[in-house]
């Protein structure tokens, strides 16, 4: 059994339902807010806009970084509203694990008209959908 399954499966689950109802074709930030909500309605617990802060050796960097979400206080979720998912939104998720030192991250795409996702391991991508 994957790790955070079924929290991973709430978020998602989440994430079709915001899809269902709005569809595609709104930027991010619409997605973001009305995600919010669907975790409130769900009771999902959540910080949004998490702070990211990046370390390199030892010293705390004044660049920032902020994840969309941050869900069950171990999973990054990164939304997106693009017609193609690409190495880069992998790599962000994969970046923002590696600075809070978590396992699990979801990549979610709202921009197709069917709902997008993919769970990230920083131990190797499994695809979910």
């Amino acid at each position: 059994m994957l790790k955070f399954a079924e929290q991973t499966e709430k978020i998602i689950n989440a994430c079709l339902e915001v899809h269902n109802e709005l569809k595609n074709g709104f930027l991010e930030p619409v997605y973001q807010e009305a995600l919010e909500c669907e975790f409130n309605i769900q009771g999902i617990p959540y910080e949004r806009e998490k702070k990211l802060n990046i370390m390199y050796k030892g010293t705390k960097l004044n660049k920032e970084y902020f994840a969309d979400f941050y869900c069950y206080d171990n999973i990054i979720v990164e939304l997106k509203a693009v017609s193609k998912l690409g190495n880069e939104h992998k790599a962000q998720v994969i970046n923002y694990l590696k600075a809070v030192n978590k396992e699990i991250g979801l990549l979610i795409n709202f921009g197709k008209s069917s709902l997008q996702w993919e769970r990230i391991s920083i131990f190797g991508l499994t695809k979910e959908n």
